[in-house]
Protein backbone atom coordinates (compact mmCIF):
# COMPACT_ATOMS: atom_id res chain seq x y z
CA UNK A 1 0.00 0.00 0.00
CA UNK A 2 1.36 2.97 -0.84
CA UNK A 3 1.14 6.31 1.20
CA UNK A 4 0.46 8.76 -0.78
CA UNK A 5 0.85 12.44 0.82
CA UNK A 6 -1.49 15.23 -0.51
CA UNK A 7 -0.36 18.71 -0.92
CA UNK A 8 -2.54 20.74 1.84
CA UNK A 9 -2.03 24.67 0.31
CA UNK A 10 -4.45 27.62 0.40
CA UNK A 11 -4.29 30.31 -1.21
CA UNK A 12 -6.80 33.19 -1.48
CA UNK A 13 -7.11 36.99 -1.89
CA UNK A 14 -9.84 39.72 -0.32
CA UNK A 15 -10.82 43.28 -1.15
CA UNK A 16 -9.57 46.22 1.03
CA UNK A 17 -11.95 46.62 3.51
CA UNK A 18 -11.93 50.21 3.33
CA UNK A 19 -13.55 49.89 -0.23
CA UNK A 20 -17.09 49.45 2.33
CA UNK A 21 -16.73 53.08 3.33
CA UNK A 22 -18.19 53.96 -0.18
CA UNK A 23 -21.68 51.30 0.94
CA UNK A 24 -22.00 54.00 4.06
CA UNK A 25 -24.73 55.71 2.74
CA UNK A 26 -26.79 52.79 2.20
CA UNK A 27 -29.16 50.70 4.51
CA UNK A 28 -28.62 47.40 6.10
CA UNK A 29 -30.91 45.40 3.64
CA UNK A 30 -29.31 47.28 0.69
CA UNK A 31 -25.43 46.64 1.26
CA UNK A 32 -26.43 43.08 2.34
CA UNK A 33 -28.06 42.74 -0.80
CA UNK A 34 -25.04 43.65 -3.01
CA UNK A 35 -22.86 41.50 -1.04
CA UNK A 36 -25.08 38.54 -1.63
CA UNK A 37 -25.13 39.32 -5.90
CA UNK A 38 -21.49 40.47 -5.34
CA UNK A 39 -21.47 43.56 -6.66
CA UNK A 40 -20.18 44.83 -3.20
CA UNK A 41 -17.18 42.55 -2.24
CA UNK A 42 -17.97 40.35 0.75
CA UNK A 43 -15.57 41.23 3.93
CA UNK A 44 -12.13 40.06 4.84
CA UNK A 45 -13.26 37.17 7.44
CA UNK A 46 -15.99 35.88 4.23
CA UNK A 47 -12.99 34.90 1.89
CA UNK A 48 -10.92 33.37 5.16
CA UNK A 49 -13.30 31.11 6.26
CA UNK A 50 -15.09 30.39 2.86
CA UNK A 51 -18.32 32.43 3.46
CA UNK A 52 -20.91 32.84 1.13
CA UNK A 53 -24.45 35.00 1.56
CA UNK A 54 -26.68 32.81 -0.01
CA UNK A 55 -29.56 34.98 0.74
CA UNK A 56 -31.13 38.36 2.65
CA UNK A 57 -34.01 39.64 3.54
CA UNK A 58 -35.91 41.95 6.05
CA UNK A 59 -34.18 40.67 9.32
CA UNK A 60 -33.55 37.18 7.88
CA UNK A 61 -30.11 35.94 5.83
CA UNK A 62 -28.70 32.50 5.46
CA UNK A 63 -25.08 31.50 5.33
CA UNK A 64 -23.56 28.95 3.44
CA UNK A 65 -19.99 26.84 4.11
CA UNK A 66 -18.52 23.68 2.63
CA UNK A 67 -16.45 22.56 5.85
CA UNK A 68 -12.68 22.10 4.76
CA UNK A 69 -9.91 20.41 6.77
CA UNK A 70 -8.62 24.33 7.44
CA UNK A 71 -11.31 24.63 9.29
CA UNK A 72 -9.99 21.64 11.51
CA UNK A 73 -9.38 21.89 15.50
CA UNK A 74 -6.63 19.06 16.65
CA UNK A 75 -9.48 16.55 17.40
CA UNK A 76 -10.22 16.08 13.85
CA UNK A 77 -13.43 18.41 13.33
CA UNK A 78 -14.89 21.89 12.13
CA UNK A 79 -13.19 24.19 15.43
CA UNK A 80 -16.05 25.41 17.78
CA UNK A 81 -14.94 28.85 16.38
CA UNK A 82 -15.79 28.18 12.83
CA UNK A 83 -19.36 27.67 14.20
CA UNK A 84 -19.61 30.66 16.31
CA UNK A 85 -18.38 32.73 13.34
CA UNK A 86 -20.99 31.47 11.07
CA UNK A 87 -23.80 31.84 14.20
CA UNK A 88 -22.85 35.62 15.32
CA UNK A 89 -22.49 36.52 10.96
CA UNK A 90 -26.01 35.14 10.91
CA UNK A 91 -27.14 37.09 14.22
CA UNK A 92 -25.47 40.28 13.46
CA UNK A 93 -26.55 40.48 9.48
CA UNK A 94 -30.09 39.99 10.24
CA UNK A 95 -30.47 42.68 12.62
CA UNK A 96 -28.33 44.60 9.82
CA UNK A 97 -31.21 44.05 7.73
CA UNK A 98 -33.29 45.83 9.68
CA UNK A 99 -31.41 49.52 9.73
CA UNK A 100 -31.69 52.26 7.95
CA UNK A 101 -28.56 54.13 6.44
CA UNK A 102 -26.27 55.15 9.37
CA UNK A 103 -27.46 53.41 11.85
CA UNK A 104 -24.81 50.31 12.88
CA UNK A 105 -24.64 47.62 15.98
CA UNK A 106 -21.95 45.87 17.63
CA UNK A 107 -22.83 42.24 19.76
CA UNK A 108 -23.17 42.76 23.38
CA UNK A 109 -23.29 38.82 23.94
CA UNK A 110 -23.43 35.32 22.09
CA UNK A 111 -24.57 31.98 23.61
CA UNK A 112 -23.49 29.61 21.36
CA UNK A 113 -24.44 26.10 21.58
CA UNK A 114 -22.36 23.32 19.85
CA UNK A 115 -24.77 20.42 19.03
CA UNK A 116 -23.41 18.02 15.75
CA UNK A 117 -20.00 17.33 14.96
CA UNK A 118 -19.22 18.66 11.25
CA UNK A 119 -16.48 17.68 8.87
CA UNK A 120 -15.31 17.08 5.42
CA UNK A 121 -17.83 14.85 5.07
CA UNK A 122 -20.94 16.76 6.08
CA UNK A 123 -21.07 18.86 2.88
CA UNK A 124 -23.01 22.29 2.69
CA UNK A 125 -24.10 23.54 5.71
CA UNK A 126 -26.89 26.79 5.71
CA UNK A 127 -27.22 29.35 8.89
CA UNK A 128 -30.10 30.63 9.08
CA UNK A 129 -30.21 33.87 11.15
CA UNK A 130 -33.13 36.09 11.94
CA UNK A 131 -34.35 39.16 14.21
CA UNK A 132 -36.42 37.80 17.43
CA UNK A 133 -36.99 41.20 19.01
CA UNK A 134 -36.14 44.93 17.95
CA UNK A 135 -36.20 47.54 20.67
CA UNK A 136 -35.24 50.92 20.24
CA UNK A 137 -31.93 50.69 21.41
CA UNK A 138 -31.26 46.83 21.58
CA UNK A 139 -32.24 43.40 19.26
CA UNK A 140 -32.28 40.09 20.15
CA UNK A 141 -31.79 37.83 17.15
CA UNK A 142 -31.57 33.87 16.81
CA UNK A 143 -29.66 31.77 14.32
CA UNK A 144 -29.64 27.61 13.41
CA UNK A 145 -26.58 25.91 11.81
CA UNK A 146 -27.76 22.89 10.02
CA UNK A 147 -26.72 20.27 7.38
CA UNK A 148 -28.28 19.62 4.31
CA UNK A 149 -30.80 16.73 5.89
CA UNK A 150 -31.57 19.44 8.26
CA UNK A 151 -30.20 18.01 10.93
CA UNK A 152 -29.43 20.93 13.82
CA UNK A 153 -25.30 21.36 14.42
CA UNK A 154 -25.89 24.71 16.11
CA UNK A 155 -27.67 27.36 17.41
CA UNK A 156 -27.10 30.63 19.01
CA UNK A 157 -28.85 33.85 20.30
CA UNK A 158 -27.33 37.16 20.24
CA UNK A 159 -27.96 40.43 21.59
CA UNK A 160 -27.17 43.62 19.47
CA UNK A 161 -26.78 47.00 21.12
CA UNK A 162 -28.11 49.67 18.18
CA UNK A 163 -25.50 52.84 17.72
CA UNK A 164 -27.15 55.94 16.30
Amino acid sequence: MTNVQLDRERAYTWDDPRGMATAAGLDGLTLLRRIADGSLPAPPIAQTLGLGLESVENGRVVFVLTPAEYHYNPIGSVHGGVYATLLDSACGCAVHSTLPAGVRYTSLDLNVKFLGRMTTDTGLVRCEGWVVHAGRSTVLARAELRNEAGKLLGEATSSCLLLR
